[in-house]
């Protein structure tokens, strides 16, 4: 396991699923960790079952000045940031295009686009300060595939993947290192909401169809090391083989 003792993590959307595995996950390596959400309830308990590595941080990501606030709330718990992990994300409501309701729409490219700038422009002068760090965002097979219904889920996720490429082109040679994690379908609140939908075949997967929230907490905790170089500024998806066997999933 990569030791990150001393070093300290940012996750967004950690109140459940891959953000809530990956701060167990990265505390477990030594990491602290700042949890970012909207549920403040949901962060604290996660805070009280981690320990003193941790610090719970509610915030609306949607906001950049609560996304600036819990940056530095971040930097004052722990005298530093890290690793930035992008992974709130949303895809409620689900909606062919002529029947979205367009105020829904656009919350999710709030939250699941413009969140993910928020987080690297808030993080970045931190980290450019310190040398450097890591941001990963968590992308999606959305990003690159039209979806029946997902209109406002493909393109913010295509958006975040974009960000991603800028990043690593404008920030790579200046000790910031960019990548994104397609994890494929994970066993989540979200899963459950597709399939509710029933709309497309993605929601006609059965829920053994979907890999455990620790997996993409996982990948992402072996992205922080030098053996992921090789993907910098580029999506690594878990659908690869090739990748869960370097990740230690098979």
């Amino acid at each position: 396991m990569i030791d990150l003792t001393g070093r300290t993590v940012l996750i967004t959307g950690a109140s459940r699923g891959i953000g809530a595995e990956a701060a167990r996950v990265f505390a477990e390596a030594g990491a602290n960790v700042a949890l970012v959400a909207r549920s403040a309830d949901s962060i604290a308990d996660l805070a009280g079952e981690i320990g003193n590595k941790a610090v719970a941080i509610p915030c609306d990501i949607s906001r950049y000045w609560e996304v600036a606030q819990a940056v530095e709330n971040c930097v004052t718990a722990f005298g530093g940031l890290d690793i930035l992990i992008n992974n709130a994300g949303v895809i409620e409501p689900i909606a062919r295009l002529e029947d979205a309701d367009p105020e829904g729409w656009g919350q999710v490219i709030d939250i699941n686009l413009k969140g993910v700038f928020h987080g690297m422009r808030a993080a970045l002068p931190v980290m450019e300060a310190e040398g450097g760090g890591t941001v990963l965002t968590i992308s999606s097979g959305a990003a690159h595939n039209a979806i029946e219904a997902w209109s406002h889920y493909c393109a913010s996720k295509a958006g975040a993947a974009m960000l991603t490429m800028c990043l690593h082109k404008e920030m790579g040679d200046k000790g910031i290192r960019a990548m994104g994690l397609s994890p494929g379908t994970v066993a989540t609140q979200m899963q459950r909401e597709i399939k509710a939908s029933g709309i497309n075949p993605v929601s006609q997967l059965d829920w053994s169809d979907h890999i455990p929230a620790d997996w993409p907490a996982k990948a992402l905790l072996w992205m922080c090391g030098p053996e992921s170089d090789a993907y910098l500024g580029q999506e690594i998806s878990l659908r690869d083989e090739g990748i869960r066997k370097k990740v230690g999933l098979l």
